[in-house]
């Protein structure tokens, strides 16, 4: 599948924050999803809504799906594209160095804390090895993604955009 990257529009926004602390990254089981990603494991994230930042989108998404606020250091770490025939989302990805409140099961997402050198990849989206990892090092990265309608990975680039 060609995807002309320059002219290219996303038809949604959306986030993904990772809290890094201690060694480990919150990490969440999707309960739910619109048809994308449920069951699967990933960072807290979701829709941005009329009016939000990426930023807040991103914070309050993380206190709906685990129970703890983002605090300490909360940066930018990248952005995401995702291509296939039923979505084309853009996705702001973020890191926090710290939280507050207890992880907490919710309607939306089990959350857990995992090492960072323990990341379970094999039951997340394909993409997360490409990326994921450089995040986890604290390295921003831009990445480009293109899916099968079985959201099979055919296509990925990944660009470090600052160490």
């Amino acid at each position: 599948m060609n995807v002309d990257w320059d002219n290219w529009i996303p038809t949604e926004r959306a986030t993904l924050l990772f809290i890094i602390h201690g060694g480990s990254v919150l990490l969440i089981q999707k309960k739910r999803g619109l048809g994308l990603g449920a069951g699967n494991i990933n960072g807290p994230g979701g829709h941005i809504e009329v009016g939000e930042s990426p930023m807040q989108a991103a914070i309050r998404e993380t206190v709906e799906e685990t129970g703890v606020t983002p605090c300490g250091t909360i940066i930018s770490a990248g952005e995401l594209w995702f291509h296939s025939s039923t979505f084309d989302i853009e996705v702001h990805v973020f890191q926090a160095t710290d939280h507050t409140g207890i992880a907490v099961e919710t309607d939306e997402a089990i959350p857990i804390w995992v090492p960072c050198d323990k990341v379970p990849y094999s039951q997340m989206w394909e993409d997360d090895q490409y990326w994921l990892p450089h995040v986890l090092e604290g390295v921003g990265v831009r990445g480009r993604f293109v899916f099968d309608d079985d959201q099979h990975l055919l296509e990925h680039s990944v660009q470090r955009t600052w160490d």
